[in-house]
């Protein structure tokens, strides 16, 4: 029988011997395949660091593009704990978003999908993805979106007599967030109460913070404050869903009022719920977020861009004068007011080309994918970036110009080279609520103010784009100029 001090001999070259045979054959297996060039580098952190950094300093195009001219259109790297294939270009955005279903799904990083949830529809697939997105669509569809113009529009006058009126100076971004989230809280979870808002929106920003992290759960990181606001947050939907499942169940509430009340009153043909309370709760999450941070930083950088192109601002401006002209005092704008914006779109548009507020995103492997003459392995990670076509010369000619006449025919915008929404199947769910909503906002503010900016021209991706200052501007009402 083996002495003691053999057996932990043999333990110890066990457990050193084991992970060396296994890594061993794993690159075995690996070089048979013929992987993407690149380094992993160190387990779960790789280029994390690199990309994050890049974010922060604004020069992720570069940080990207280096990785292009090293490696070609296809590389290997580690991005929050997973090994992941970095794919650009228009072949990639079509396999991301309209890829065979069986090789390819929607899979955020560890750390988004921890904190959002792992019933929400960027984790979902093949019919359970279908049944939950058709049910959130279908309040967000245009002809539901109707008749909430005029609510928007109370909200945004709200909004300014609120934090504009009286004031030179104003930070336009946290200003923006707080419009979006009014917004998101009264049309489409019911909550008017400003007190209820509240307890929403203290949680909120700490949560974003953590959305693109290295998912170490440790105290005082990003990740693990970001778990928590995730938990208190969660805590409150639940009491809100609760207390509208009582209001059906009593009959005082009608299942179009707002979009948990509507998938709430979903049912099958046998009257049985169509979502389950977590779907409802995760997809939540999932809606705040991006109405949230992605309408704030488009109509942010729309402020910005427009107060650098006098041209397009006077353009913009004598199209919302003509709406404004044809309405009384006081009278609310309209689907058909929105309809006639076609040229302010355009200006949204090329402002989400030159600063995506979501500048990529991940999907996962289910099967080995041949791609570029290499394999993208089962399980890993592929990552995409939308503004690797965005700022494409040879797609956007003088791509770094401000020309929102790009988008004045969008038939004339090639395939899978603007994907700020999305595409396919896995396109944007809430794209047309964004349109309104910026919309609304542009129209309120472009003819009651005018505004220069009172900061300099940097921003960062901090995941969302964050201009310095929170793009401070002196702003002037109209009827004083």
């Amino acid at each position: 029988m083996p002495t003691p001090a053999t057996m932990n001999i043999l333990i110890t070259l066990l457990l050193f011997v084991l992970p060396v045979l296994f890594l061993l054959s794993w690159r075995r297996r690996g070089s048979s395949r013929k992987l993407p060039p690149g380094s992993l580098g160190i387990p779960m952190i790789g280029q994390s660091f690199g990309l994050l950094r890049a974010m922060r300093t604004n020069t992720v195009e570069e940080w990207l593009g280096e990785r292009v001219r090293k490696y070609g259109p296809i590389s290997k790297l580690t991005l929050f704990g997973k090994p992941t294939v970095f794919i650009p270009g228009q072949a990639a955005n079509k396999l991301v978003f309209c890829g065979d279903s069986s090789k390819i799904a929607s899979k955020q990083s560890s750390s988004t999908c921890a904190i959002l949830g792992d019933c929400n529809l960027m984790e979902l697939t093949g019919q359970d993805h279908k049944r939950v997105r058709d049910s959130i669509v279908s309040f967000l569809r245009p002809e539901s979106l109707k008749q909430y113009v005029g609510k928007m529009d109370e909200e945004v006058r709200k909004h300014i007599e609120l934090h504009w009126q009286g004031k030179e100076r104003v930070a336009a971004l946290p200003l923006m967030k707080n419009l979006t989230f009014n917004i998101i809280c009264s049309l489409l979870f019911g909550m008017e109460e400003r007190a209820e808002r509240e307890k929403f929106s203290q949680s909120f920003e700490i949560m974003m913070e953590g959305m693109l992290s290295i998912p170490v759960n440790l105290p005082f990181t990003r990740y693990n404050r970001s778990l928590h606001a995730s938990s208190r947050i969660q805590a409150l939907l639940k009491e809100v869903v609760q207390g509208k499942k009582a209001k059906l169940e009593q009959r005082t509430a009608t299942p179009h009022q707002d979009l948990i009340t509507c998938l709430l009153s979903k049912r099958t043909e046998e009257n049985e719920r169509v979502m389950t309370d977590k779907e409802i709760l995760h997809n939540i999450m999932v809606i705040m977020v991006a109405g949230y941070d992605i309408s704030s930083a488009l109509i942010t950088f729309m402020l910005r861009l427009l107060s650098k192109n006098p041209a397009v601002y006077k353009a913009v401006l004598q199209e919302q004068e003509e709406i404004a002209k044809s309405k009384t005092s006081g009278e609310p704008l309209t689907w058909e007011d929105l309809a006639k914006m076609k040229y302010t779109w355009s200006v949204a548009m090329e402002t989400l080309r030159m600063v995506p507020p979501v500048f990529g995103g991940f999907r996962v492997a289910l099967k080995d994918i041949e791609y570029g003459g290499y394999v993208i392995p089962k399980g890993w990670q592929i990552f995409w970036a939308s503004n690797m076509t965005g700022m494409d010369g040879s797609i956007f000619p003088e791509p770094s110009k401000f020309d929102p006449s790009r988008f004045e025919n969008q038939k004339s915008v090639p395939p899978y080279s603007f994907v700020a929404f999305g595409g396919g199947p896995r396109i944007c769910t809430g794209n047309e609520f964004a349109r309104v909503e910026t919309l609304v906002a542009i129209h309120i503010l472009v003819t009651q103010y005018s505004w220069e900016l009172r900061s300099d021209d940097h921003y960062i991706f901090d995941p969302m784009p964050v201009p310095t200052q929170g793009l401070l501007l002196w702003i002037v009402p109209k009827k004083e100029k």
